[in-house]
């Protein structure tokens, strides 16, 4: 199997549609590399990639907005075309099989207003898989330092 991971931010808020009885959410992501080149000027480099989510749990969508941060993963698919200027280029596409929440852009809106109040960190709010588990994305409360366990089993 041929895997695609990306971490960047939504263009655009998703869409929830049902196609033959399923629900799809569909999604752009945007990934931007910042470098120097050879003369030391700085450069980006934006690759998106055109997203589609099949799952019969559509609550994470509500938190997929424009500019929110995510990491997706699942199956690459790439498509040739002839863009207005009749120039050849491609489209990268992905069947999603699996979606984490980052922090982003958005933590101050929609959902991310609970978070602030709480003064929870979003950095894995919603992890949501195909494989049967549904971790939506819940409020938490932070463990205040003088209750954190002095010694725990934790490998890291």
């Amino acid at each position: 199997m041929v895997k695609l991971q990306i971490v960047g931010n939504l263009g655009k808020d998703c869409i929830v549609k049902e196609v033959n009885g399923k629900n799809v959410i569909n999604f752009s992501v945007a990934h931007t590399e910042r470098y120097k080149d050879a003369q030391g000027n700085q450069k980006e480099k934006t690759t998106w990639v055109e997203c589609a989510y099949w799952t019969d749990r559509t609550a994470i969508s509500p938190y997929l907005l424009k500019g929110q941060m995510v990491y997706a993963e699942g199956a690459p698919e790439a498509e040739g075309y002839t863009n207005k200027e009749g120039n050849v280029a491609a489209t990268l596409r992905m069947r999603v099989q699996n979606i984490q929440l980052l922090g982003g852009k958005n933590d101050n809106q929609g959902g991310g207003q609970q978070q602030q109040q709480s003064g929870y960190s979003n950095s894995n709010a919603g992890n949501v898989t195909n494989s049967g588990y549904n971790n939506q994305p819940t409020a938490r409360t932070p463990m205040p330092a003088a209750d954190m366990p002095l010694d725990d089993d934790l490998p890291f």
